[in-house]
């Protein structure tokens, strides 16, 4: 047992009376009145690890799980796993389980866990400045920008925190281009086109534009003027553009949660048309797919047709909060002080570990390994799975791939668990959804395949009861 002492100096009088004791891992913790002086002393017992990367908290993980079932408000029907440290592509619970990640916080840690620059960049700059709001100007800030429209379409990013708030922000540049673009009492454009199997987040305007019912229906009634049309329908698509009543088309280039669907470039080419034709706008979400996933470092850049704006978010900063909207500068014209704003986004911190993973996502070379090994990744799958009377399909582009299954994909993510791999569902939960780091190695994604081929029997298990 280890012991400290910390004494502070100053006279604190509001905790003169205070004698509380705090559980702090399997020691304690108390503020003791000393004089108008605050005594704090911490016992805590040292935690040892033969592996770093193993480094669990102390604590089980049946009690994080009770603890969290206790203080927790019960939004997330978790996986019953706890996590308490990675390395690159693999994860640790707390008595020292590792796991072989092929989940990257729902396409989140790009570059793994514990990116040897990432964790420089974060830990440089949390030692100057974290955060000021967006009342000042920081470099960071413009740094990252000027890097995001280098490497784009956009002229101009207006940042946020999240990807549903990206797509709330995207929301709210269209209705305001419309009027911007129908002076004079003219009436604008209000409306939008989403599609079958779309996700673009939970807060009221992007669940708005989200398809599954059972996310939208308790929160009725959500913004409304929002016409679902299927995936793929061209002349569906075409005719609503057309009427002249819709502000912007919401799309994704590949369907992430709505089960790994890819859109054709005659859809897009339509769809870019139709919008330009109409003075509707063209806006891609690529919050999943986007920044290296496919192989591309924009997944649109595999079908050559471009946007008015782009929502991004999930890997943009290695695992930190953030969104962004990239714009061209015919939307931007139409933005005004006020019209938007964050008291977050953009920070200084944020943005210093978006840039250290934008400027190694982009590199070519790190580009083509993706798209090389999510080639391997589906022909393995193919070889090995593909036989399978329960696997339909093995769709996807770099790596976001789908295993479409004639039954529930959960006893097979279940099964993974258990022998040491995490994986996702995704569709109507007959999907399994694949978003390993993107630095994984050729060998770990044989080792995942071979997990997977060795659980598949657990798909006429739990089909025979």
């Amino acid at each position: 047992m280890s012991s400290l002492n910390l004494l502070l100096g100053n006279t604190v009088s509001p905790l003169s009376y205070l004698h509380r004791p705090i559980n702090f891992r399997t020691g304690s913790f108390s503020f003791q009145s000393n004089g108008g002086r605050v005594l704090a002393c911490a016992n805590v017992e040292e935690v040892r690890a033969q592996d770093s990367a193993k480094l669990g908290l102390g604590v089980s993980s049946k009690k994080v799980m009770e603890d969290d079932s206790r203080f927790l408000v019960g939004t997330y029907a978790r996986t019953p796993l706890v996590l308490s440290s990675g390395k690159a592509c693999k994860v640790f619970d707390p008595e020292g389980r590792e796991y072989l990640d092929m989940t990257s916080g729902i396409a989140v840690n790009a570059l793994g866990h514990g990116d040897p620059d990432w964790v420089r960049a974060v830990t440089g700059q949390a030692t100057i400045l974290a955060h000021v709001s967006n009342i000042f100007y920081t470099l960071p800030q413009v740094e990252l920008a000027k890097r995001l429209v280098g490497c784009s379409f956009a002229d101009r990013v207006f940042f946020s925190n999240s990807g549903t708030e990206a797509n709330e922000a995207a929301i709210k540049f269209a209705r305001k281009f419309q009027r911007f673009s129908h002076p004079d009492g003219q009436e604008a454009p209000m409306e939008f086109i989403s599609f079958s199997n779309s996700f673009h987040g939970r807060t009221m305007g992007a669940l708005a534009l989200t398809s599954k019912e059972h996310y939208r229906t308790p929160f009725q009634p959500v913004m409304p003027g929002v016409t679902f049309l299927e995936y793929g329908d061209i002349d569906a698509a075409r005719e609503l553009i057309q009427s002249g009543n819709i502000a912007a088309v919401f799309v994704e280039p590949i369907q992430g949660e709505g089960g790994i669907y890819s859109a054709t470039k005659e859809f897009l080419q339509s769809l870019r048309a139709a919008c330009d034709d109409s003075g509707s706008l063209l806006v891609y979400d690529e919050v999943q797919c986007g920044l290296g996933r496919t192989g591309y470092l924009w997944a649109h850049e595999a079908y050559d047709v471009y946007p008015d704006m782009m929502t991004l978010a999930k890997p943009l900063a290695g695992g930190l909060p953030i969104g962004a909207v990239l714009v061209t500068e015919r939307v931007a014209s139409a933005i005004n002080y006020g019209d938007h704003g964050s008291t977050f986004a953009g920070g200084p911190l944020i943005c210093t570990a978006a840039t250290a993973v934008l400027d190694k996502i982009s590199n070519p070379s790190f580009l083509a390994s993706v798209s090389k090994k999510g080639n391997y990744l589906k022909q393995m799958l193919i070889q090995k799975l593909g036989g399978n009377s329960h696997v339909r399909e093995v769709r996807g582009l770099g790596l976001i791939v789908g295993i479409e299954l004639d039954v529930s994909a959960s006893p097979l993510v279940g099964a993974c668990q258990k022998s040491g791999l995490l994986i996702l569902t995704a569709g109507k939960g007959n999907v399994v959804r694949l978003v390993p780091p993107l630095i994984i190695s050729e060998q770990e994604l044989e080792r995942a395949v071979e997990i997977m081929l060795e659980c598949l029997p657990v798909l006429d298990e739990s089909n025979s009861n």
